[in-house]
């Protein structure tokens, strides 16, 4: 568990970085700050409206988007095509192998993508190449849960 993750204020930065700073964007920046892994903007709403924050759904869903699009979240898709996402503490583009079972999220070594990626951008002539890198599969844990659930 990464608790200087969870108690960290949102960086003001941060949240001016994706428009005008409003409370309810802050609750938004927070939120993510405070989820484990990866989280969906609804289940993302969930929690704050349960915490007694009135953030609308379309703004948590226009903050991830931004958040996304500046570099300080990642996003991915789950099986089912819903967007994740999981703040970015720093500039650092990251890819993480995902968990289909308990949604549990790895950073993985994702070098020689960025390598290729670069060498693609620079032999095509194109400019500001973007890629998408999804990895999943099932965790030990999970994987040693249907086993043993097998044998039975």
């Amino acid at each position: 568990m990464e608790s200087d993750r969870q108690h960290a204020p949102a960086p003001l930065a941060d949240v001016t970085l994706i428009g005008r700073l409003t409370h309810q964007r802050t609750a938004v920046v927070d939120a993510l700050i405070r989820a484990e892994g990866f989280v969906g903007a609804q289940a993302l709403h969930n929690r704050l409206a349960a915490d007694g924050s009135a953030v609308g759904l379309s703004t948590v869903y226009r903050t991830l988007t931004a958040l996304a699009a500046a570099g300080r979240a990642d996003l991915v898709r789950d099986a089912a095509g819903e967007r994740l996402f999981r703040y970015r503490p720093g500039p650092d583009h990251r890819h993480y192998l995902i968990c289909t079972e308990c949604g549990l999220s790895r950073p993985v070594d994702s070098g020689p993508v960025e390598d290729w990626a670069d060498t693609i951008a620079q032999t095509s002539g194109f400019a500001n190449v973007r890629h998408t890198v999804e990895l999943s599969g099932v965790c030990p844990d999970c994987g040693s849960r249907h086993a043993a659930a097998e044998r039975r």
